[in-house]
């Protein structure tokens, strides 16, 4: 694949964020086959570290946009690469909803993503690469570099020139560029009961639903969810209840 690269345009891009929401920076080199090379990289006081790996490829893109050459694209963020190759085609069939009938968390950069893929067609085809971060990959490295930096407002010098003058050794590519498996959802355990106390009384619920109506504009209410019936009992001992109060159904 290597000679391949060598005639495509490469790119590694990188984010961080600290807090996360918190202060956030991205990184990007993008080296072009003629051998000229330019590192990007920006800032924001108050993001995440997702929405930093989405603007690090976005920027990235950008620059490349009037080129047609193949592109390979170097990230550890398994949320870009699985969200822009196998989530967004479902993403956009139900209107920006994902599997769980929420919103999708950063839709306007997905679909400025998408545009920029799009837009580069069959002939400026990216292939888009895992680069397991911190095993010492001088493209993810350097990228990491800018992007911590810019999040900690310290000063970095960004490079753009040839690559012969370059100090990173790009073209180290990582061997392995499997995606590691996604681990699987841990199911919600069931609620045991809904307890809730307005006036002294206090009732066992099945559902949430029921519970709410009960204590709902009630003023010095209570209510908690159990989930056994030991539990049960240190919530009645939280209210300041004996363990034997009765419970209402």
């Amino acid at each position: 694949m290597k000679a391949e690269v060598l005639k495509s345009i490469l790119i590694f891009t990188d984010g961080a964020c600290s807090g996360n929401p918190g202060p956030g920076g991205w990184g990007a080199v993008v080296v072009t086959p003629e051998g000229e090379v330019k590192e990007l990289g920006g800032r924001d006081d108050e993001t995440t570290n997702n929405r930093m790996e989405m603007l690090a490829t976005i920027s990235a893109l950008k620059l490349i946009r009037n080129r047609k050459e193949k592109v390979f694209l170097y990230t550890d963020s398994t949320y870009v690469i699985r969200g822009i190759t196998q989530w967004i085609w479902g993403w956009r069939k139900k209107g920006w909803v994902n599997g769980e009938g929420q919103a999708v968390a950063n839709k306007e950069m997905w679909e400025h993503l998408f545009q920029l893929v799009m837009e580069r067609g069959s002939e400026g085809k990216i292939e888009w690469l895992y680069s397991r971060g911190h095993i010492g990959t001088p493209g993810n490295e350097r990228c990491d570099e800018i992007a911590v930096a810019f999040s900690q407002k310290k000063y970095v010098p960004l490079y753009e020139g040839p690559l012969l003058q370059y100090s990173i050794p790009i073209y180290d590519l990582p061997e392995n560029t499997e995606l590691p498996e996604m681990k699987p959802k841990t199911e919600k355990k069931q609620a045991y009961s809904y307890l809730s106390q307005v006036g002294g009384i206090v009732y066992r619920h099945s559902d949430w639903a029921s519970c709410e109506r009960r204590v709902k504009g009630q003023s010095g209410a209570k209510f908690k969810k159990a989930m056994s019936a030991s539990d049960e009992g240190k919530i009645l001992a939280d209210w300041g209840l004996s363990v034997n109060t009765e419970i209402k159904e």
